[in-house]
């Protein structure tokens, strides 16, 4: 592993040159991404990686790890304030969990791969996140244990955003997700007012693996 003050360095150069460079304007949202290592999200050969602006693969999973700016550029649109409570789908490796957890009072998240879920929980542990809960679930059916949520983002590409989720986003909420088709999708931020209309906001192109579930796609094969 390289020494830690060179991943510190690597961290403050994706911070200027990546996600302030490119826009991301909410200081809260560079300050996380300042603060979590990323090279603790990524495999070990991976590692070297870590920084660059680009998604990484994780594994036989057929998961993958955003991109930096994305992970920012979601957190900021999410637009979260301290006192929130976040219902994440799609925990991946816990990166943009962590970025949550930092930004956030608490954060639920949910992932369909229970491999990554135990590997998730570990990284939240190692490094002192006890504000986070992750579970093993169809992330597309939400968590209506803890609804309602302040806020809601969903890290995977689904054809529309799933119902269960929108009912589970409290009045004055917003939730961010990916929508289109498998291969490509746009941002899209849906906010609820405090009478409980729901308005729709599309934005940028991205392109996400896709949301599987009850709500979502269907698993293919």
């Amino acid at each position: 592993m390289k020494p830690y003050r060179d991943y510190a360095v690597r961290r403050e150069q994706m911070v200027t040159k990546q996600l302030a460079a490119r826009g991301i304007r909410d200081e809260r949202v560079l300050e996380a991404m300042r603060r979590v290592p990323r090279h603790l999200f990524v495999a070990e050969h991976l590692e070297h990686r870590a920084y660059g602006d680009h998604a990484l693969p994780l594994g036989r999973t057929g998961q993958t790890i955003s991109q930096p700016y994305v992970v920012a550029r979601m957190s900021e649109l999410l637009a979260v304030e301290p006192e929130h409570s976040v219902l994440e789908i799609g925990t991946g490796t816990g990166y943009q969990t962590a970025i949550l957890a930092h930004l956030a009072r608490r954060v639920y998240s949910l992932e369909r791969v229970d491999e990554l879920t135990k590997e998730a929980i570990g990284r939240m542990r190692k490094l002192g996140f006890d504000n986070v809960k992750v579970q093993t679930f169809d992330g597309t059916v939400g968590w209506g244990e803890f609804a309602p949520f302040d806020r809601i983002l969903v890290t995977a590409g689904a054809p529309e955003v799933p119902k269960p989720l929108l009912d589970q986003l409290a009045a004055g909420g917003r939730l961010v997700i990916p929508e289109g088709s498998r291969l490509d999708q746009r941002l899209v931020v849906y906010t609820k007012d405090e009478q409980g209309e729901i308005h729709r906001e599309p934005g940028e192109a991205v392109v996400f693996v896709p949301l599987v579930g009850r709500h979502g796609w269907p698993e293919e094969g």
